[in-house]
């Protein structure tokens, strides 16, 4: 066995690790890939501060310290002598970095708690979702948040791993983990990370365009086999619309859900006791989303959306 083929992308390893990812979620364990790759960002961090690199400088040296520590450390741990072997843990791995079932899991929690009318459950639920108050939230606008949430993580937590794991096989897979969490752990601006999480963040923001974009694509294409949904109204709201959220990436696949959904999404919003956002998604003549049912035929989107794009990248790695 050659040291290129243990990191190439599998396809049937691929459609394993996302029947496995939906049938029981990610696996909880204190060593997953993620947690060490926050771990070891955070000594990274401290040690660049401590020599005075805490400025854009800082913030690529950290992008090639973790890109070359854990491509690196993933390409040996793959050189196992045992061909079974390296595809046990290449599957292990793969299953770890993807991410729709859980989203969904936590999604459904909250449907589940507004639909008993329990609003402190469903609020307790969206917590885990969104960083925004609960308190001021009833039961609809949880279910909201839960659909927004499922709906822009769909790009970041699953096509675009999926996405890079197709075009560069396990070391494109880790590369967008490392990039994906430094920008979740230093890509803000605020005093502090305004400079040196600016890599991470316009990295994160590169690598998810191409991912975004097909995303919106493909809800527009599914919308059309799913009931109550439109293919029209996403495409157009999706166009329209994605340019109202922060960011280039993320209001591709939330605008084009609310279109897709005939629901509005978003919706006032609070943070530390301050209104932050009246937005809404979607077409005005539309209701908010929140109702009985929204929530289960988002879910029905937006996985099969994930799903549509697993196979067309399975098809791609079978040709290739």
């Amino acid at each position: 066995m050659d040291l290129i083929t243990p990191l190439r992308p599998d396809p049937w390893l691929l459609g394993a690790a996302v029947a496995l990812d939906l049938a029981i979620g990610d696996p909880v364990y204190p060593y997953h890939p993620v947690r060490l790759i926050g771990a070891t960002l955070t000594g990274f961090e401290n040690a660049l501060r401590r020599i005075g690199w805490d400025g854009y400088g800082g913030g690529i040296a950290l992008l090639f310290l973790l890109a070359t520590i854990w491509i690196g450390g993933t390409a040996a741990v793959l050189q196992v002598p045992n061909t079974i072997a390296a595809q046990g843990i290449h599957f292990f791995l793969l299953y770890s970095l993807l991410a729709l079932g859980d989203l969904l899991r936590h999604g459904s929690d909250v449907d589940q708690a507004a639909e008993r009318g329990d609003v402190a459950a469903a609020r307790i639920a969206i917590a885990k979702l969104v960083g925004r108050d609960t308190a001021p939230m009833d039961a609809n606008a949880c279910v909201r948040a839960a659909i927004e949430s499922v709906s822009e993580n769909l790009t970041d937590g699953f096509i675009s791993p999926v996405f890079w794991y197709a075009l560069g096989g396990m070391p494109g897979l880790v590369l967008f983990k490392v990039v994906s969490t430094m920008d979740s752990m230093v890509g803000y601006k605020n005093a502090r990370y305004l400079r040196f999480g600016w890599c991470g963040a316009r990295t994160d923001d590169l690598m998810n365009l191409v991912p975004a974009r097909l995303t919106y694509l493909l809800l527009a294409v599914v919308a059309f086999f799913v009931p109550g949904c439109s293919t029209a109204k996403a495409l157009r709201i999706g166009w329209q619309q994605h340019a109202l959220v922060p960011g280039p990436n993320s209001g591709w696949s939330e605008a084009t859900a609310a279109g897709a959904l005939q629901r509005r999404l978003i919706g006032p919003i609070w943070n530390s006791g301050q209104l932050v956002t009246e937005l809404w998604l979607g077409d005005p003549a539309d209701p908010p989303a929140g109702t009985v049912g929204d929530f289960q035929r988002a879910s029905i989107l937006l996985a099969a959306t994930g799903l549509v794009a697993v196979g067309i990248a399975i098809r791609a790695l079978v040709w290739y």
